[in-house]
């Protein structure tokens, strides 16, 4: 858009479909039609803004910057150099994204290149959260108010506190426990999740201590041909963050606890493993993620066939596309 004098309208200035008012400072023509934008927010020359976009009261989006369709950017929000933000997103009031891990002393300094930290389509961001340079926020993530924000956010999942760390998935119930799904007697049973099943192996207990068993093919519905075990995995971090297209497997948690969270495209739901008779059987296609590990975790790991790093569906938005779904 070219640079033309606006006319006044009830204290908004207009062209076309474009609102500006008449206290907002924008340097910018690289804007899409349907976008409002407040009194006091300065919108620098670079920027470049999309369609049916609001940008409220005292907010600043500098040169380096892409926003697409559909955002909103509360009131005094600092969208630095560096940052793409996709369509659909909510930044709320006062969320800070940072282009630099430190202050400089001088303006002297030699200058570095900007890392581009980029936040995906349909991702909410909450008042007063600090979003550090480089960062990732996946799609549809949800950034509790308040958080900050150090480390790559998945899709779909909650962060919250400083350091941010994840507490949940978006669509997801928060309370475990107390779920009807857990099983108490030895068996199995179907989740809502398909290809999902949670297992409880049979528990002898006597003076000696616990004892706890099951059989291939029986309790763990496929043939094992490969194990592995993950343990000390801090609690900040997640592990997983992928599908199989062919492997099977059996999740026990031996020693402590952690999370698993499978998703089948449709329906996605939380499992907490804190006992070593209860197994998670994965059938192939089935996305999962591991966290909230405690300190002493030990998670053992059954699979059904020999490691094939083409088997790994990495990407959720691949693996929707593979079983039929729209990201």
């Amino acid at each position: 858009m070219a640079d033309v004098v606006l006319p006044r309208y009830d204290g908004v200035t207009l062209a076309g479909q474009i609102f500006k008012h008449e206290m907002a400072v924008v340097e910018t023509g690289a804007i899409g039609e349907g976008t409002r934008i407040w009194a006091f927010a300065h919108v620098l020359p670079g920027a470049r803004i999309g369609r049916d976009c609001i940008l409220s009261d005292h907010t600043l989006i500098e040169n380096d910057v892409v926003v697409g369709d559909r955002v909103t950017i509360k009131c005094g929000v600092q969208v630095c150099d560096g940052v793409r933000i996709d369509n659909d997103v909510m930044v709320g009031a006062n969320a800070t994204f940072s282009n630099r891990t430190f202050a400089r002393r001088s303006h002297g300094a030699a200058s570095t290149e900007v890392p581009l930290t980029v936040v995906k389509r349909g991702a909410s961001i909450g008042a007063n959260a600090a979003i550090l340079p480089g960062i990732t926020i996946g799609e549809r993530a949800w950034i509790e108010a308040g958080a900050v924000v150090t480390q790559n956010v998945p899709p779909d999942a909650v962060v919250a506190g400083n350091p941010a760390r994840i507490t949940g998935y978006v669509g997801v119930p928060a309370n475990l426990k107390d779920l009807p799904m857990q099983i108490v007697a030895a068996g199995s049973a179907a989740t809502e999740v398909k290809g999902v099943t949670l297992h409880v192996a049979p528990r002898v207990d006597d003076m000696r201590g616990a004892l706890t068993f099951t059989e291939v093919e029986t309790g763990i519905p496929f043939p094992i041909k490969r194990f592995f075990m993950v343990y000390d995995v801090p609690s900040s971090e997640i592990r997983g963050e992928h599908a199989h297209r062919k492997q099977h497997q059996f999740l026990i948690c031996v020693h402590g606890s952690c999370c698993v969270l499978a998703d089948d495209g449709s329906n996605r739901r939380e499992f907490w493993l804190d006992t070593p008779s209860q197994g998670l059987h994965l059938a192939p296609l089935t996305w999962s993620v591991q966290y909230k590990h405690t300190q002493d975790a030990v998670l053992l790991v059954l699979a059904s066939d020999v490691y094939d790093p083409g088997d790994y569906i990495r990407e959720y938005d691949e693996f929707l596309s593979l079983i039929g779904k729209h990201a």
